[in-house]
């Protein structure tokens, strides 16, 4: 994504103590966006968990067990 368009973005997190923030894009209907630093932003479905770091891996299962359960076949 590039930062002419993260201006568009609206960054919001599930609980207040949640490191990921997840990403409202008005041209990116369907897709669950999230980031951790508001700069790199990850695609859940295209991205989790084979473009992201161990330590983000478990940031994110942690603050989301649903997918992290969802998607636990990707891990194996």
């Amino acid at each position: 994504m590039d930062k002419e368009n993260i201006k568009y973005l609206r960054f919001y997190k599930n609980k207040k103590t949640d490191t990921v923030y997840w990403v409202d894009s008005p041209e990116r209907i369907g897709e669950h966006l999230f980031t951790f630093d508001k700069r790199k932003i990850y695609n859940l479905f295209a991205d989790y968990p084979h473009r992201m770091t161990k330590e983000e891996i478990a940031i994110f299962d942690k603050e989301n067990p649903f997918w992290a359960d969802f998607f636990k076949d990707r891990r194996k």
